[in-house]
């Protein structure tokens, strides 16, 4: 597979040409746009998160057909919800950021566009409590169906004593 050619003139090398696709293809939701070591973070607003998506995958030049995971950062003012992904084709590696309030941790789900992601959600929301709106099966996939809580979350209270 060929790697794609860089302008040598570029001070941000392959990042930059991503940059330039992803501020046209995405022009429309206004994303917030940083290079952080070899990913490009692109942040949105929760609700255009299945459009994001879909033009990441299905725009030729972009090609993001592979959905390396999905990650929650509890931040205790908010969630932010990371989609890890990695264009094959063009060897391009992209995060998509959302934040969310962790009282109403509620985000469209992706998984009629990457079949993973129904496992990366249900993850999701056995450790951190956040509900896809339209999953097929938020069962829970880590722990058993009693189990109360999200041990995910910085409030959840693992030790029974306080520290001295």
């Amino acid at each position: 597979m060929p790697k794609p050619e860089i302008d040598s003139e570029d001070a941000l090398g392959a990042g930059t040409s991503l940059v330039k696709i992803i501020s046209e293809v995405l022009e429309e939701v206004d994303p917030e746009l940083d290079v952080a070591q070899d990913d490009l973070a692109v942040t949105i607003k929760p609700e255009s998160i299945k459009k994001v998506c879909e033009l990441s995958k299905f725009r030729p030049e972009l090609d993001f057909n592979y959905l390396r995971c999905i990650s929650v950062v509890d931040y205790i003012e908010r969630l932010e919800i990371n989609y890890h992904l990695l264009s094959l084709s063009n060897r391009f590696k992209m995060v998509i950021k959302i934040n969310v309030p962790p009282e109403k941790a509620l985000v469209p789900t992706v998984s009629s566009i990457w079949k993973a992601a129904n496992w990366f959600e249900r993850e999701s929301h056995d450790l951190f409590g956040v509900v896809f709106e339209g999953h097929p099966n938020l069962s829970p996939l880590l722990l058993y169906d009693e189990f109360e809580g999200h041990p995910g979350l910085k409030s959840f209270p693992f030790h029974e004593y306080d520290e001295w």
